[in-house]
């Protein structure tokens, strides 16, 4: 009976990590790949998202290379709905470049590469009854077995709106002040810790840099701390085109902070990319769970049971009131 509890509670306990509704026990970042998730971080969250990285860029035909060093930061707030979350994100970067072609000569120059303030909502979430479904607590294998269904992903639409400053070496000459960015993120949750992230982006829409790119993270939990990840980036602009690929991992510390680290490269030498990252997410957890008791009210219904609990009163009262009435007749008529 005490090794039936004890794997009930190690299966009840897995469940709550691999939760497919907004909100989940544990803190859920989009790090240490630069994927979106489709799912925000629940409503009255607080989710931070940074990470110091070192990044060389060697190109050969130019022969210049470039050192540098910067960090990428995100915060995110779930607001109103559990849908929806507002973030702001950026990565601001100092680079090193040298030029070898003649006289050996450097320049270092140093801004934001990014800097978004935007957000995202999801438009379809097909994980929503997934609660319904129960668990053969008699079978391993019906739990974790390929489901069809799980070919169907959430999805979700973002929009943001970039700034960048005048004369930012990098981007792409003329490009300042604001501009669209768009995304649709899906996500796919599949049996035995397997999750497929694909994001399709258009950046900096109507300007000489307009980027289009997709990314696709693949990532797996070995177990309830440590999760890996696979992830391929393309990069489509008249200003700059490339094909990364990075792979990484994270470690859970606790159920609100998490470490991260990954490495980068691409397929060309125009420029070749090498580039480590490292990383924290944090998360301040005030998210509170609506429900609805008898009396109809949303919370925790203690007005509710106030009321209900003041009109038994009333009623107990009432019915000792009249008892007393009765025996005092009883006595007059005796």
């Amino acid at each position: 009976m005490k090794f039936l509890k004890f794997y009930l509670a190690i299966f009840a306990f897995s469940v709550s990590l691999t939760s497919y509704s907004q909100y989940t026990d544990v803190i859920n970042s989009n790090r240490p790949g630069v994927s979106k998730s489709a799912f925000s971080v629940g409503t009255n969250v607080i989710q931070f998202e940074a990470g110091p990285y070192m990044l060389n860029e060697d190109h050969s035909r130019l022969s210049r290379e470039d050192k540098s060093y910067g960090i990428d930061f995100t915060a995110r707030y779930g607001l109103l709905w559990e849908q929806l979350e507002l973030n702001i994100e950026g990565t601001y970067q100092a680079t090193k470049r040298s030029f070898t072609n003649t006289v050996a000569n450097e320049d270092k120059f140093s801004n934001f590469k990014t800097l978004t303030l935007g957000a995202k909502y999801l438009v379809y979430d097909p994980y929503k009854k997934a609660g319904e479904e129960k668990p053969n607590i008699y079978s391993w294998n019906a739990n974790h077995k390929f489901k069809w269904n799980s070919l169907i992903p959430a999805v979700s639409v973002y929009v943001g709106a970039n700034f960048d400053a005048k004369d930012n070496p990098f981007t792409a000459y003329g490009v300042e002040g604001f501009s669209p960015k768009v995304m649709i993120a899906t996500q796919n949750n599949f049996a035995g810790g397997w999750v497929y992230v694909m994001n399709f982006v258009k950046d900096r829409i109507g300007t000489d840099q307009s980027d289009f790119s997709y990314i696709l993270t693949l990532t797996k939990s070995i177990n309830s701390e440590w999760v890996v990840f696979g992830e391929a980036q393309g990069i489509s602009s008249d200003f700059y085109a490339d094909n990364l690929i990075r792979f990484g991992g994270a470690y859970l510390w606790s159920r609100n902070f998490q470490l991260d680290t990954a490495l980068t490269l691409n397929t060309k030498d125009t420029p070749s990319v090498f580039g480590v990252t490292v990383g924290a997410s944090y998360r301040l957890d005030f998210h509170q769970d609506k429900e609805i008791d008898n009396g109809g009210e949303l919370g925790d219904g203690s007005k509710a049971k106030k009321k209900k609990k003041s009109k038994g009163d009333k009623k107990s009262r009432k019915s000792k009131k009249n008892n007393r009435q009765k025996q005092e007749q009883n006595f007059d008529e005796d």
